[in-house]
């Protein structure tokens, strides 16, 4: 099972990815962290594991003339994504593609923030896998990596500790301006939001 969580798919998948979807504290904490990245009309943006496609939602609610991008390892769940986003998908607003953190496909013109809900512990090698994520961000993009710990026992102490891994990580990828906000659910959770530092103009 909780590989399925990992990489919903089949029966057993599809059920999953409709817990993920109902389940009130995830649909919380991906509509909050889309807010925190402060989405304009015209961005470009990327969800890195959408799931069942909340946060993808929430996010062409926002960027309703730019385009919402979404990558998914799981079929199962692009599937329950496009569904849910039928209209926008239709429309030309939303792309969704089958797709690892660690093969990307070209999203054209550079993004102008990146979200990754839980799914930064699945990923082989997460600290290339954000230097990668950062070329892809325009100067002074935005990234939010979030974390809501599911381990049993999880605390706020778990969240605490998880934010900091998120926050070194993204140090190590090169990303400035980072800070952390926290979500008072249970356990609570963090969103770690940093920056592609903005290019330095040419001296005169």
């Amino acid at each position: 099972m909780v590989r399925q969580f990992g990489h919903p798919r089949g029966v057993v998948g599809r059920a999953v990815g409709w817990f993920m979807a109902h389940r009130s504290s995830n649909r919380q904490r991906s509509i909050w962290a889309v807010s925190l990245l402060d989405v304009r009309p015209t961005d470009r943006v990327l969800e890195v594991g959408f799931g069942p496609g909340i946060g993808i939602a929430a996010f062409a609610a926002r960027a309703v003339q730019g385009r919402v991008h979404g990558v998914d390892h799981s079929q199962a769940m692009v599937r329950q994504a496009a569904r849910r986003n039928a209209a926008a998908v239709r429309a030309g607003r939303v792309r969704l593609t089958h797709a690892s953190v660690d093969r990307l496909p070209s999203f054209g013109e550079p993004l102008d923030a990146v979200l990754a809900v839980n799914s930064v512990g699945f990923w082989t090698d997460p600290a290339e896998r954000l230097r990668e994520l950062r070329l892809l961000l325009r100067p002074g993009g935005r990234i939010a990596l979030v974390s809501q710990p599911r381990c049993p026992g999880a605390t706020r102490d778990t969240t605490t500790r998880a934010g900091q891994e998120l926050q070194d990580l993204l140090a190590q990828a090169g990303f400035v301006q980072i800070r952390v906000e926290t979500l008072d659910l249970e356990p609570p959770v963090a969103c770690v939001l940093a920056h592609n530092p903005p290019t330095t103009p040419p001296t005169p």
